[in-house]
């Protein structure tokens, strides 16, 4: 199949490599920064670059990649659609829960696809944690405990991140939705839902951290922090099910080895059967993510991580941004 990559940036060519590791095509590039466009053409055999994301859509690409800033993403899916392209938007998809409205009834007028950029579901360790979840080794699960933060880097306050009318948001709708997202998967939609998204560190006008408390129906619950004043970068996600536990650590690079480390209780208690996995190699979760939006497409079906699950999350963001203080 033929790609096209709307922004160029650093999520925009791991998608490009992706596509083409898996033996797609990517026939057509764009992005504001027209070197960047340029040095992505270059990696891509036979790629032109476009002079604006909607001359990209009018090329002979059945899929559209859009890697943009978090102001332009709902835009682009809306007019990507209309055209008739199957979308793989990055995560948020949009700025507000509104903005996905247009979005789903323009896939639903068009039958196009929506996949949602959510890759840390295609990280080794949450396959892996997915498949252990659904075995029911855990029991009934109970609740979830999640933490993910990096400490900035100078002039980080000065980047689109930090400009609300662009990013929607700061560390809630950035790292955040990732940790909305993954709970979402084990647990299902959440009720009730409390949370801060407060700045304490960032001289920005958006949160440079977020603490959430969501809850199910059913009154499970997910504990989440997320951070831009984690001064060594961190991720720690662990599932409570009645008999065992789920701890994954790390993902690759700065945030340390991935590792998932699976608890069994004894019917006794005390110390638990103790299995861990590893997980050094290089990050294949957008290699996987592509691959499903991919077989998603072949078999008319709805994708995992699509734009319905978007929107929830995004309805999240918004109760917790609407009570923020």
């Amino acid at each position: 199949m033929k790609f096209a990559i709307i922004g160029c940036g650093l999520i925009g060519q791991k998608r490009a490599d992706a596509a083409q590791a898996l033996g797609h095509t990517v026939s057509v590039v764009s992005d504001l920064v027209s070197e960047r466009a340029q040095a992505l053409a270059a990696r891509c055999t036979g790629a032109i670059v476009a002079k604006s994301w909607k001359s990209a859509l009018d090329g002979d690409a059945e899929m559209v990649v859009i890697a943009t800033p978090h102001d332009l993403l709902a835009e682009i899916s809306v007019a990507a659609a209309e055209k008739g392209k199957h979308i793989l938007v990055e995560k948020p998809a949009a700025r507000t829960a509104s903005e996905i409205v247009p979005v789903v009834a323009a896939a639903d007028r068009n039958g196009v696809t929506i996949k949602v950029g959510f890759n840390h579901r295609f990280h080794p360790a949450f396959l892996k944690a997915r498949e252990i979840v659904d075995s029911g080794v855990l029991g009934p699960l109970m609740y979830i405990r999640g933490r993910y933060g990096h400490g900035g880097r100078p002039g980080y306050e000065k980047e689109w991140r930090c400009v609300p009318e662009v990013s929607g948001g700061g560390e809630l709708i950035d790292q955040g939705s990732h940790l909305i997202d993954l709970s979402r998967w084990f647990l299902g939609d959440f009720s009730d839902v409390f949370g801060a998204a407060p700045t304490y560190f960032w001289p920005t006008a958006v949160d440079d951290n977020c603490f959430m408390a969501l809850r199910t129906a059913g009154g499970q619950m997910a504990w989440l922090h997320a951070s831009w004043t984690e001064w060594k970068n961190l991720f720690s996600f662990e599932i409570f099910g009645r008999v065992g536990k789920i701890q994954i650590d790390g993902l690759g690079g700065s945030y340390g080895v991935e590792r998932l480390t699976l608890y069994q209780m004894l019917p006794e208690m005390g110390p638990p059967i103790t299995t861990s996995w590893e997980y050094p190699f290089a990050d294949k979760s957008w290699q996987s993510e592509v691959a499903e939006f991919v077989s998603a497409i072949e078999e008319r079906r709805p994708p995992n991580g699509n734009i319905h699950d978007a929107k929830a999350n995004l309805d999240i963001v918004g109760r917790i941004y609407g009570g923020a203080q």
